[in-house]
């Protein structure tokens, strides 16, 4: 009997307890695929699941740990066999199944991605999925002609999402102009390879006008609120924002007037639901030419 060590989650009277305890094979969810788990990586809602946030997890006693890296021990399917090294990110791993803060997890086949040759596991997990979301975001705002001549805005940009955006975009050869409410964060943002650092101050600047002057080549926003309607007024024409997160806020106050007088794009970044075929092609980008 395969027997591990995993951080649970338990409800009691007075809230909630967490401890590592040893579990055993037997005790995990249904699933075709046992992996052991040799990476995971902190994430916002392993957060909010393993202090009971009921619009993450429901049933306790519960193991967060949205995503991970491991290696597969049994199989029901001939996709997969003993030693393949795999990666597991989003769908209801952590949320409601038991997550990657253990030494094994059994899942559904479907969920797993191979790991990419030129990408070891734990490089996967420094990644996580907040990489795989940046990376999802630069990927689709390519797909929609982002120019490179412009400089392109990062909202929450110390966060996992926007930091791994920054580093990302600015490899590829963009100018990135990261937001940020820390100021001591300056120096470690240009280092990540933003051109320049704003505060979020300075973005909210105009918030009562329909439109404001056109800059961004595109945006990938983490924050939502009024940042967000913010940089979309920005928009130049024709360009587009990737938006994945809600920090400040998950409500626009917008109109829309930037959309119909700059032909601009609001595009939605999910990478939790994702068809397993995108998340393999994303992971690959990361292993190779990212």
């Amino acid at each position: 009997m395969t027997r591990f060590k995993a951080f649970r989650v338990t409800r009691t009277e007075d809230g909630f307890k967490r401890e590592v305890v040893p579990l055993q094979a037997s005790q995990l969810p249904e699933g075709e695929v046992l992996v052991a788990v040799h990476f995971s990586s902190v994430n916002y809602k392993d957060g909010l699941s393993a202090t009971g946030h009921p619009g993450v997890t429901r049933n306790f006693p519960h193991t967060p740990g949205v995503d991970a890296a491991g290696i597969v021990l049994e199989s029901d399917v001939q996709r997969w066999r003993a030693g393949d090294k795999v990666l597991i990110t989003g769908y209801d791993l952590g949320m409601g199944t038991a997550g990657g803060f253990a030494g094994c997890v059994r899942v559904p086949a479907g969920w797993l991605v191979a790991c990419p040759p030129k990408l070891d596991l734990r490089s996967s997990m420094v990644l996580g999925t907040a990489g795989l979301t940046a990376a999802l975001c630069v990927d689709k705002l390519q797909q929609m002609g982002l120019d490179r001549n412009g400089e392109v805005l990062v909202t929450g940009a110390t966060g996992g999402v926007g930091s791994i955006a920054v580093r990302l975009l600015s490899r590829l050869g963009f100018q990135v102009v990261a937001v940020t409410g820390k100021s001591d964060c300056e120096d470690m943002l240009r280092e990540l390879g933003a051109a320049k650092v704003i505060t979020r101050e300075s973005l909210r600047e105009g918030t009562g006008k329909p439109l404001l002057a056109e800059r961004w080549a595109g945006v990938v926003d983490t924050v939502g609120g009024d940042l967000l309607f913010n940089a979309v007024k920005g928009l130049r024409y024709g360009a587009s924002a990737a938006i994945c997160g809600l920090v400040n806020s998950p409500e626009i106050p917008a109109t829309v007037l930037p959309f119909i007088l700059r032909h601009v794009n609001l595009l939605g970044i999910d990478s939790v639901e994702l068809p397993v075929a995108e998340k393999e092609r994303i992971w690959l980008k990361l292993a190779q030419e990212w």
